[in-house]
């Protein structure tokens, strides 16, 4: 399995970011996916999951300001992340736990006040 993250960057305090995670080596269309994120000084966290039949879940900081999706040709992952404030500055990571546990490598958001 492999997850290829990309799409992090700077931004300014309110401004918006999509982050694009391309898996393969998996059965796309079975696999519950995720997105989790390391902000500075603190533990990995889940930000989103999105199941294999589209079902949400958002962390109560997410909710409302990003939209987790996938699109199954492609068999990508996105984030819509919107209003996004410096305490969302981090690294963000592409995870899915469909036969173990995988991790895509990280993009960096990091958002200026």
């Amino acid at each position: 399995v492999q997850l290829q993250a990309s799409g992090g960057g700077s931004v300014q305090a309110g401004g918006s970011l999509r982050l694009t995670c391309k898996a393969s080596g998996l059965n796309f269309k079975i696999a519950d996916m995720a997105w989790y994120r390391q902000t500075p000084g603190n533990q990995r966290e889940l930000v989103a999951t999105i199941s294999a039949g589209g079902g949400t879940n958002y962390a109560d900081f997410a909710e409302g300001r990003f939209t987790i999706s996938r699109v199954w040709p492609t068999r990508t992952v996105y984030l819509q992340m919107d209003s996004l404030t410096p305490e969302d500055t981090g690294v963000y990571y592409c995870n899915t736990h469909y036969r173990g546990t995988f991790w895509g490598q990280g993009t960096q958001v990091t958002v200026s006040s």
